[in-house]
């Protein structure tokens, strides 16, 4: 049987399944709940110094669902804030989360406004309850931008290096910096990141989005009083972006640490995601949809698959994918040599004689 423990930053993860931050880990209580389960670690819903600016609507989610099986649900959103509980409950919720669970990882993680003495503050204190490591929440894509906070604070590569170096000062525990996907170039702020000093990075949080529009009443959802905000995306159907996002990073940042999330609902997704370059996987909106007690299955699963490649630990999984990115040049010159080798230059589209569904699936691979 396959070693699914793994050791990050120092940190020893005893499988690399971390529930993300959100409501899987709203309170102590339910914090609590998850290491009795059997999760490698739990990331804190973010966390920040004055709950009383924070104001959470009901509802706050949409579904984006099988027209014909409305439980086949391959999208969500959410336009849930950060807790809005107070910071002092916090505290004292993270300290006994640690001292009954010692061997267990738990991450804070945590958002500011721009001001230095807040960051330094809410590491300072944070990191007396034990707490394992820092994620700051740079990725909010709807949380309190006229704040600056989230999203609007990750997009900006300086500010991004500076806040990192304010925690980094002060922090005796990894930071991660979790990026944003509504971005241009996702390597550009995981870059400003490495050089303020982040040990690790996250990704993807939400994508911005709209989930539909209720054609009855033509008000967008979720709707709150008729009205609504762009909300964060996430769920199976953002798993491809979220790939494509993390191998960029791991391509970009290699002596960074990477906790990989996005539509993570079963062993083979969280296996994709570390053949890209993850340590850890992030599961939040899957833990949402089918409960904690997923956990089993994404155990038991990741365990099946090493054994059948023959791999002992999940480290031998880690990174195995990203040398089999390239250019689409290369591809171009790569298959004309191979086509060479195998049967000379055939002849330019020889392939299409007329029956275009067969030929054009004959180009598709699983």
């Amino acid at each position: 049987m396959a070693d699914l423990s793994i050791e990050v930053n120092g940190i020893r993860f005893p499988n690399p399944f971390v529930l993300g931050s959100g409501p899987p880990g709203t309170n102590g209580k339910v914090i609590q709940r998850s290491f009795e389960l059997g999760w490698g670690g739990i990331v804190c819903k973010t966390l920040s110094l004055e709950h009383e600016k924070v104001n959470n609507t009901v509802p706050r989610y949409g579904k984006l669902a099988d027209v014909n099986d409305r439980k086949n649900v391959y999208g969500f959103q959410n336009i849930e804030l950060i807790s809005d509980r107070p910071f002092d409950v916090w505290l004292e919720e993270l300290k006994a989360a640690k001292e009954a669970y010692p061997d267990h990882v738990l991450i804070a993680s945590i958002m500011e406004e721009c001001e230095k003495d807040r960051w330094v503050e809410i590491t300072e204190r944070t990191q007396e309850t034990g707490v394992d490591a820092f994620e700051l929440n740079f990725s909010c894509p709807h949380g309190l931008p006229e704040r600056k906070m989230g999203a609007a604070m990750g997009q900006d590569p300086d500010i991004v290096e500076e806040v990192t170096g304010w925690v980094k000062s002060v922090s005796k525990i990894p930071v991660w910096a979790k990026m944003t996907p509504n971005i241009t170039d996702i390597t550009v702020p995981a870059k400003a990141a490495e050089r303020g000093g982040a040990d690790g990075l996250s990704a993807i949080n939400t994508i911005l989005c709209v989930i539909g529009i209720n054609l009855e009443t033509l008000r967008p959802m979720p709707t709150v009083e008729g009205y609504t905000v762009p909300g964060g995306y996430s769920g199976r159907a953002v798993r491809p972006i979220a790939l494509r996002q993390v191998m960029e990073l791991a391509r970009a940042c290699p002596n960074l640490s990477i906790s990989g999330m996005g539509g993570v609902e079963n062993a083979l997704d969280a296996a994709q995601f570390i053949a890209m370059g993850s340590q850890t996987v992030q599961v939040c909106t899957g833990a949402m949809l089918q409960g904690y007690e997923m956990i089993t299955e994404l155990c038991s699963g990741l365990s099946e698959f090493l054994d059948s490649k023959g791999m002992a630990s999940v480290s031998d999984l880690v990174g195995v994918s990203l040398p089999y990115f390239s250019t689409h040049h290369d591809l171009v010159d790569r298959q004309r040599a191979a086509k060479r080798e195998k049967a000379g230059q055939a002849e330019r589209d020889s392939m299409w004689k007329g029956d275009i569904a067969k030929e054009t699936d004959s180009l598709i691979t699983d």
